[in-house]
């Protein structure tokens, strides 16, 4: 960035609450019943302010709810935005608009397939920005003025609401219509972007991301079929066998504690891997750690460590493809 410029940010809409507009003012919860959505310049034109900090450029690449974003739209948004910083070395950083729903695993995509180290935000809104209290215009300033900003530099994707910032890897949302629904666990935030505009660190991902990653997407990646069976209390293996029948290419076990479940819900996974589908271990408790155990390494079982059993997912879909040797997917997790 030069010095008499201001920084140069891409700014990217997919839709979600932050693009939704409802009437009346206190309808928080069926706003999206109108059918009427902002596009991102009208909603970039609610705050004029950020012209005083950074030049926009606004696209708007997709229009729906965050929960409809899989696979085919992850790889179409990374391509995107490698497209963009490889044929765009001016711009400084990108901003993408996403709905709260899905947002952390689009970000842990993104934070696996980016190739740049220059700041990616993602930022949506839990009011619309027709509701009384929106948190729709800070947010999206405040994504752009982290975006511009030197000190963002490296840290992978991050995700930016109500005033902190979090890493992909880590971020989930926590509570279904409260304003402060992201945060990253027992690991924390990694900073603060409060009424000072000015993003303050606090502490740095570690594990490996974006163009540090062996992972490449392109429009024509196809990514393989990963699903997630969930443990419960005395719980089987039926949908364990369902999906060997379905030939899935790989089933995440969000399994009770430390990576178990009840006994036939084991036995259905360790089917699962004797068939060669690729079945890693998550735990449903939220934190903590899958650690690998012999039985798991005698029945093929790959540790998730600590990601949640919807990351731990995204994960083995890339590693898959690129792989199906469990002990080089092992490794990934390991380091991912």
């Amino acid at each position: 960035m030069g010095n008499n410029r201001l920084p140069l940010v891409s700014l990217l809409g997919t839709g979600g609450t932050i693009a939704s507009w409802g009437s009346p003012r206190l309808e928080f919860v069926q706003y999206w019943l109108g059918g009427k959505n902002l596009d991102v310049h009208q909603s970039l034109a609610r705050i004029p302010e950020v012209s005083q900090y950074a030049e926009v450029e606004a696209e708007q690449v997709l229009q729906t709810p965050s929960m409809a974003i899989g696979a085919p739209e992850w790889v179409q948004l990374a391509s995107k935005i490698n497209h963009i910083f490889e044929t765009q070395p001016e711009v400084d950083g990108l901003v993408l608009t996403h709905g709260t729903s899905t947002m952390e695993e689009t970000a842990y995509f993104l934070n696996l397939t980016v190739k740049s180290s220059k700041p990616v935000v993602v930022t949506g809104s839990m009011r619309p920005p027709s509701a009384l209290g929106t948190d729709s215009d800070n947010n999206l300033l405040s994504a752009i003025l982290l975006a511009s900003s030197q000190e963002a530099h490296g840290k992978g994707v991050m995700i930016l609401l109500n005033d902190e910032i979090q890493a992909a890897r880590e971020a989930t949302k926590q509570n279904s219509y409260r304003v402060e629904t992201f945060g990253s666990r027992e690991l924390g935030m990694l900073g603060y972007l409060d009424s000072d505009l000015k993003p303050v660190f606090y502490r740095e991902p570690t594990r490996r991301h974006t163009y540090q990653t062996e992972f490449a997407v392109s429009h024509e990646l196809e990514m393989p079929r990963v699903e997630v069976v969930y443990a419960v209390a005395g719980g089987n293996g039926m949908q364990a066998r369902f999906l060997i029948d379905a030939k899935v290419d790989g089933i995440i076990g969000a399994a009770t504690g430390g990576g178990s479940g009840a006994p036939d819900w084991n036995d259905g996974l360790a089917e699962a891997s004797q068939a060669g589908i690729a079945v890693a271990i998550a735990t449903r408790t939220g934190a903590g750690r899958v650690i690998p155990t012999n039985r798991s390494k005698e029945t093929g079982l790959i540790s998730a460590d600590n990601l949640s059993p919807q990351k731990a997912r995204i994960l083995l879909m890339l590693a898959l493809s690129t792989t199906t040797n469990t002990n080089s997917i092992q490794e990934m997790f390991n380091t991912y």
